[in-house]
Parts: structure tokens; C-alpha cells; sequence
């Protein structure tokens, strides 16, 4: 009995078919016009509270906040154990490749966890509500990954992109971090390693896109995107041609907003300290 059997095992009630596995227009929130409405919705709710929160003094809701992040910290890890255990004897038995690009590697019971990732997605948006409700800045970065990645994950189930496990794992491991390091200071804990933790997100990023760039040339090899040229591939890579493209392009834009936002954080702080060390130094080089 695998772990996910096992928490299943618990519920009260069996979980119905197109919860368990995705079926287009039927599984919650599987159809484009719904997925494009509540991104819209939510970006009119969390700048409608900026807007109604200005003539106010900023709510804590510490409690609430904390209690939404230990749920979302401790709910990636249990997420990141069931599929390690399904990805793991993957990859052993079909290897590297066919983990990545084989038909056979979206399987139910993945297919199953990305599911429950994607609804994550919308739970992660009240992270935007809480900052507005707080009335800190909603930074360009911040609104758009959360609304983006919920339209990601969609189109990754929708496209059936069977390289979808590599992004997703590696982003539940950074969430159990990000999620804990958000629900420890809000209870006023000093917590040293926020610069390491954004080195992280930008090396998923960069891991992210060494295997989905893979995956689209496999596939844009084996398809003759460009007509009459045989480019050097393995084998084709499942997934439907636009889930695989926007999945590129967008996981791109990630790394690129991360390192500028890596760049404007915390090196001018580094450079600071640099000169405040210079001048302190010089001072006592001429009292010496």
C-alpha cells in the first residue's frame, strides 16, 4: 500500500472519479474560461483591498497567517513524500528519459498529485490577501508567479506534460522552506538563511528548465518543427506542443524576474556593508 492509499484510506468517503484522475471540463476548475476568471477575480480582490485599506491602519492576523503557512508548509511536505515514493522506482525502472519524456510516466497515481498541486495554487493566492490586508506592497514578482503558476499547473494537467513531476517536486521541496520560513517570522523569529532561500527558488528554476529545454527538443526534433532539418534527439516527449511551449516561456520569466529580484535585494545590501567595512577601516587606519 503506497502512502497516498493510505491517507485515501482515512477519508470518510471515497473520493469521487474526476477528482482522482483529471477529466477536462468535468474536475474542478478544468476549463480555461473559469481558471482565466477567478486569476482576474483575484487580481481585482487583492488590488480592491489595497485601494479600501488605505484609509486604514494595517491588520497583523498573525494567528490566521500562521496558520496558513504551517498548513501550506506541512501540506507540500506530505505532497513532496507521495510522489517521491511514485517517482523514485520510476525512475530505476524506466531511467532518466523515460521518467522525463515516456507516455507511461504520467501515470494515475502522479496524475493524481498534480492535481492536488494545482488546487494548492489557489490556495497559495491568500498569501497576496494577507500581504494587502497588511498593507504591504503587492510586488510585481509576487502577483504575478501566483496568478501565472495557477494558469501553469492548469495547462500542464490540461497538456499532460509527463516532464511535469521535475518542476513540481522541486518546487514542494522549497515550499516546505518558504512556508516555514514565513510562519516562523511571523511569530517574530529571526531566521538568518532568506538569501539561501532564494538562491534555491532560482535553482529550481534553472534545473526546471534544463529539463523541460530537453523535453521540448525531443519533441520539437521528433515533430520537424523546422521542416526538412533532422535535429539530433532521442525519442519524442509526451505532452501536447502548446502546454510544453508555454511551460518553457514561462518558467524562463521566473528565472529571469528571480535574479533581477536576487540582484536588487541583495547586492546593493552587500555592497553597502562593503563600503561601511571601507570607511570603517579608514577611520581606523588615520586614528592609528
Amino acid at each position: 500500500m503506497g502512502l497516498a492509499d493510505l491517507i485515501l484510506s482515512v477519508v470518510p468517503y471515497r473520493l469521487p472519479p474526476y477528482l482522482r484522475q483529471y477529466e477536462k471540463g468535468v474536475t474542478p476548475l478544468s476549463t480555461t474560461p473559469i481558471v482565466v476568471g477567478i486569476i482576474v477575480a483575484y487580481l481585482i480582490t487583492i488590488f480592491g483591498i489595497q485601494a479600501a485599506m488605505k484609509p486604514y491602519q494595517p491588520y497583523k492576523l498573525t494567528f490566521l497567517f500562521q496558520v496558513h503557512n504551517m498548513f501550506l508548509s506541512l501540506g507540500s511536505g506530505l505532497l513532496l513524500a507521495c510522489m517521491l515514493e511514485e517517482v523514485i522506482p520510476l525512475l530505476f525502472n524506466a531511467g532518466m528519459f523515460g521518467a522525463i519524456c515516456h507516455t507511461s510516466s504520467w501515470t494515475p497515481r502522479l496524475e493524481f498529485y498534480y492535481i492536488i498541486n494545482y488546487y494548492f495554487k489557489y490556495i497559495e493566492l491568500i498569501d497576496t490577501i494577507f500581504l494587502a490586508i497588511k498593507k504591504k506592497p503587492l510586488a510585481f514578482l509576487h502577483v504575478f508567479h501566483h496568478s501565472a503558476t495557477a494558469l501553469l499547473c492548469y495547462t500542464q494537467l490540461d497538456g499532460r506534460t509527463s516532464v511535469s513531476w521535475v518542476p513540481i517536486t522541486l518546487n514542494l521541496g522549497v515550499h516546505v522552506l518558504m512556508y516555514y520560513y514565513y510562519w516562523a517570522t511571523a511569530g517574530g523569529r529571526k531566521i538568518w538563511w532568506k538569501k539561501y532561500l532564494t538562491t534555491m527558488q532560482i535553482t529550481q528554476f534553472v534545473i526546471d528548465l534544463i529539463a523541460i529545454y530537453f523535453s521540448v527538443w525531443q519533441r520539437a526534433a521528433h515533430e520537424k518543427w523546422i521542416p526538412n532539418i533532422n535535429l539530433p534527439h532521442v525519442a519524442d516527449c509526451a505532452g501536447t506542443n502548446a502546454a510544453a511551449v508555454f511551460g518553457m516561456l514561462l518558467i524562463s520569466s521566473y528565472l529571469l524576474l528571480f535574479i533581477d529580484f536576487y540582484l536588487r535585494t541583495y547586492k546593493p545590501a552587500a555592497s553597502a556593508k562593503k563600503g561601511a567595512n571601507g570607511v570603517a577601516n579608514g577611520s581606523i587606519k588615520r586614528d592609528l
